[in-house]
C-alpha cells in the first residue's frame, strides 16, 4: 500500500499536489472517482483528480492567493477522506501567475504583468529522443519565443513519419513499417476536402490511459514553465493513422476529463481545441462548441482556451473562446486583417500560423525570414501577436532511411537555422522598452499609416512601420505643443538611431 503524500508548501501560482492510494481493480481510469475541496485566502475551489497508475491517485490544485490552504480529498477511489492543509508561499521570480484577457484585446499576467505573446510551433517535440528534448529546451531557453504550440497526440504527416516510443493508450498501433514519404498518405492522414481514412487495424482502449505518456507530458508542460514559456497543449488534429481523431464524444469527453485532471493546475496552460479544426470530417461546428465548452468546464482556473483553423476561420465569438487563434487564408494577406478582426471578434488576436521561414515544397513552409519578419510587425503594430515557425531543410528529401529522420523545428525542434528568431528578439525588445503599460492600440495619422500608440505616461510612444514601403522623407504631425524623441528603427538590421528632439 502506497503511503499518503503531503507537501507542506508550494508557492503562488505553482503546482500542489497530493498523492493518494487507492483502488486498482478493473478500470480505475473509469470505475471511480476522486475530488479535492481547496479553501484559503479568498478563494474556495473544486479540483478533480486522476489515477496514475500503480494504484497511485493524484490531485493537483494551484493556489491563486498566499497563506494557509486546507483541503479535504474524497471519492470512491478510496473508503478514506483525506484532509490536510499547507502553505501557499510568494511566487518564485519569474512566476507571474496564468496569462488572463486584458482590457478586451490584450493579456496580462495574473500579478499585472503585460504579456505579449511572441510564440512559436514545434508539434511533437516532447514526442522526439531526449537528447533532442533537450537540445529544444536548450534553444527556447535562448530564443525571444514565450509560447510554444505542441500537440498531445503523436502527428502523421510529411516529415514525421515515426511512431513514438509509447502511445496515450493501452493497445497497438497499426503496422507502417512500409511507410515512406511518397506512400504516406495511405496511413491516414486527412487533407482538405477528403478523408484517406485510419487503418482498421488499430487496436486501442480508448478508456485505458497509459500513465507514462502522460507522466512525460506533466514535465514537458513544467519544464516549460520553468522557462517563462507558455505551453498552447492542443488537443486534437487530423493528421493522424492511429485514429485519434475519430473517437466518439464520450471517448472524447474521457480524454478531455483526463488531460485537464492532469494539466490544469499548471499556470502556463492555454487550450487550443484544435490544430486546422475544418480538416477533422468527424468531427461537427457542434462537437467543438460541446468540447470547448465542456473544456472551459472542467478547468477550474479559466485559462485561455481557442481553436485553430485551416481554410475556414472558427466563429471566434463564441463564449467558450477567450482569443482567435488563426491560420493564414490567403496565400499572400494575414497579418494585415488584424484590424478586421479584432474589430469583428473584440478578443486578443493571435496569429498563430502566418507560413513558416523555410525552403520547403509546401507555400505555407517556404517564405523567406525578411517577409516572416515584416508580417510579426506588421501584426504587432496593428495591435496583435504572430507567431512563428520555422521549416528549413539542407538537401533535397528522399526516401532514404536518413531521410526519413529528417527533422524541421515546426515539427520535431531541435535548433534553430533561420534568420527571423533574432529579429523577433529584437521585436520583443522594443516592445519591452515602450514606456507606460506597453499595450499598443492602433493608431490612425495619415491614411496611409500604419501605426500604433503605447498609451502611458503623458504623451505616450508612437510606432509607425513602413513594411512594404521605402519613402525618401516622412512628414509627421502629432500636436504643436509636445517635444517627441524619434527614432529610425531598422528591423532587420536591429538597429535604434536617434533622430533628435522635434516639434510640430
Amino acid at each position: 500500500m502506497n503511503a499518503p503524500v503531503f507537501p507542506a508548501a508550494c508557492e503562488r501560482w505553482g503546482v500542489y499536489e497530493l498523492a493518494l492510494p487507492g483502488r486498482s481493480d478493473g478500470n480505475p481510469f473509469a470505475d471511480f472517482t476522486i475530488c479535492g475541496e481547496f479553501r484559503g485566502p479568498g478563494e474556495t475551489k473544486t479540483v478533480p483528480g486522476f489515477y496514475d497508475g500503480d494504484g497511485v491517485y493524484r490531485v493537483r490544485f494551484m493556489p491563486g492567493c498566499e497563506g494557509i490552504y486546507t483541503f479535504t480529498v474524497s471519492g470512491t477511489f478510496s473508503d478514506q477522506v483525506y484532509s490536510g492543509s499547507f502553505e501557499a508561499l510568494p511566487p518564485s521570480p519569474g512566476n507571474h501567475g496564468p496569462v488572463r484577457v486584458a482590457q478586451g484585446v490584450h493579456f496580462d499576467y495574473a500579478d499585472g504583468t503585460p504579456h505579449y505573446s511572441i510564440g512559436t510551433t514545434c508539434y511533437v517535440w516532447h514526442l522526439q529522443s531526449p537528447e533532442m528534448q533537450e537540445q529544444t529546451l536548450d534553444t527556447l531557453s535562448r530564443s525571444p519565443f514565450n509560447k510554444i504550440r505542441f500537440c498531445v497526440f503523436p502527428k502523421h504527416y510529411d516529415y514525421n513519419l515515426e511512431d513514438p516510443s509509447c502511445f496515450p493508450f493501452e493497445g497497438t498501433p497499426c503496422d507502417c513499417s512500409g511507410i515512406t514519404r511518397r506512400n504516406f498518405m495511405d496511413y491516414g492522414a486527412f487533407f482538405p476536402g477528403r478523408s484517406i481514412g485510419v487503418p482498421k487495424d488499430n487496436r486501442w482502449d480508448f478508456s485505458r490511459f497509459v500513465p507514462e505518456y502522460f507522466r512525460h507530458l506533466d514535465e514537458t508542460v513544467g519544464r516549460l514553465a520553468e522557462l517563462g514559456i507558455e505551453a498552447d497543449v492542443i488537443l486534437f488534429h487530423p493528421y493522424d493513422r492511429w485514429g485519434f481523431s475519430c473517437m466518439t464524444r464520450e471517448q472524447d469527453e474521457h480524454y478531455l476529463r483526463y488531460v485537464i485532471a492532469r494539466l490544469a493546475a499548471y499556470r502556463n496552460v492555454w487550450w487550443s481545441m484544435a490544430n486546422e479544426y475544418d480538416l477533422l470530417p468527424a468531427k461537427t461546428v457542434e462537437d467543438w462548441d460541446h468540447l470547448g465548452a465542456l473544456t472551459r468546464a472542467l478547468d477550474p482556473y479559466g485559462h485561455l482556451c481557442s481553436i485553430h483553423n485551416c481554410m475556414q476561420l472558427f466563429d471566434f465569438s463564441k463564449d467558450w473562446i477567450t482569443h482567435c487563434s488563426i491560420q493564414r487564408i490567403s496565400l499572400y494577406v494575414c497579418a494585415e486583417q488584424t484590424d478586421e478582426w479584432r474589430e469583428r471578434y473584440h478578443k486578443p488576436v493571435v496569429l498563430d500560423e502566418i507560413a513558416y521561414e523555410g525552403n520547403i515544397e509546401f507555400a505555407w513552409g517556404n517564405i523567406r525570414g525578411e517577409e516572416l519578419v515584416r508580417r510579426f510587425w506588421e501584426a504587432t503594430v496593428r495591435g496583435g501577436y504572430a507567431g512563428h515557425g520555422e521549416t528549413i531543410l539542407d538537401h533535397i528529401p528522399t526516401d532514404s532511411p536518413e531521410d526519413r529522420r529528417l527533422k524541421l523545428w515546426w515539427s520535431h525542434g531541435g535548433t534553430l537555422k533561420g534568420e527571423s528568431p533574432a529579429r523577433i528578439a529584437f521585436l520583443r525588445s522594443i516592445l519591452e522598452e515602450i514606456p507606460g503599460h506597453r499595450r499598443l492600440r492602433r493608431f490612425q495619422g495619415s491614411w496611409d499609416d500604419i501605426a500604433a500608440v503605447a498609451e502611458g505616461p503623458d504623451p505616450g510612444c508612437y510606432l509607425f512601420y513602413f513594411g512594404l514601403m521605402a519613402p525618401l522623407f516622412r512628414v509627421f504631425h502629432l500636436d504643436d505643443e509636445t517635444d517627441f524623441q524619434v527614432d529610425l528603427i531598422d528591423t532587420w538590421n536591429m538597429t535604434v538611431t536617434p533622430l533628435g528632439v522635434f516639434r510640430g
